[in-house]
């Protein structure tokens, strides 16, 4: 004979852990790393690292290499300006937006196409956890490519020059690198969370997070060709990146528009990005 026990309620207790978004992290990094063509795309992401460390150290030598820079050694000075160059350069924001792509377009899309909100909140975890989990991932590979080879130029460059001269002359520099790898980071994860969680087709956000930022660019170079205005740069994404950065690195704007209008326009995309996301993720209430 069968006998219909129902439902009983679960009287244990629940183990708060110190990061329970951890989980969630590793978990995405290791569905990253089986995409194909994404470890393609993550070595050239480092390239432009490799090649500003390599610029550090001719920077040194440059009696060693007068057959390669032809007297323009200016070109290779490690200073504020390097830096600045290092974190605008075309092929790096490209790549950046390439790895957020391949880590980023499923990471609330797959969710809400499998519905597998509950299971996640099933647990004792809050929308907090799951969001710092999700945006983990994000900024794992972010940092890679902002914050590690900021911090080893200027490491580097105390070793090769075998002083400490450098840092004597520019005390602020370690503090900009962290401030804009934080930025580039920050910026870069809620764009792609924002983009990931406006729809169940991971194919659809990646075509967003690819083209809205070109599109944005585009529009920026249409309105600059009819106006003239160097106030059309507000409408690309990377132009308002850069004039940020110039800021931070204390250099001049790429173009002539005050930098804090950039930082708004910037700042109202990430707003948008909590106040989207955190609309879009519904838990399930676990009861204690």
């Amino acid at each position: 004979m069968i006998r219909d026990r129902g439902y009983f309620h679960w009287d244990g207790a629940f183990i708060d852990r110190r990061w329970p978004w951890w989980p969630i992290t590793i978990q995405g990094l290791r569905l990253t790393f089986k995409k194909k063509f994404f470890k393609f795309f993550f070595v050239s992401a480092l390239v432009p690292g490799f090649v500003f460390l390599a610029g550090v150290y001719i920077s040194e030598r440059l009696e060693d290499f007068k057959f390669m820079v032809h007297g323009q050694g200016t070109l290779l000075q490690v200073n504020p300006a390097f830096f600045k160059t290092y974190y605008t350069v075309d092929f790096l924001l490209l790549m950046m937006i390439l790895l957020m792509l391949f880590s980023g377009a499923g990471l609330i899309a797959d969710d809400v196409k499998h519905n597998a909100m509950q299971l996640y909140f099933s647990r004792p975890i809050r929308k907090m956890d799951y969001f710092l989990g999700k945006a983990g991932v994000l900024a794992f590979f972010l940092l890679l490519v902002t914050i590690v080879p900021g911090l080893l130029f200027i490491i580097f460059k105390l070793i090769f020059s075998g002083s400490f001269a450098f840092l004597r002359a520019y005390p602020w520099l370690p503090l900009s690198v962290v401030g804009e790898s934080v930025f580039l980071t920050v910026f870069y994860a809620l764009y792609t969370l924002l983009l990931s969680s406006l729809s169940a087709n991971r194919r659809y956000v990646s075509i967003l997070i690819f083209g809205v930022y070109f599109l944005s660019d585009i529009l920026f170079g249409i309105f600059y060709g009819i106006f003239r205005s160097p106030y059309a740069a507000l409408l690309s994404i990377k132009a308002n990146l850069q004039q940020v950065t110039a800021f931070l690195f204390r250099r001049p704007p790429t173009f002539a528009v005050p930098w804090v209008y950039s930082l708004l326009i910037l700042l109202a995309i990430c707003i948008l990005s909590v106040l989207v996301v955190n609309k879009r993720i519904r838990g399930v209430t676990v009861i204690r």
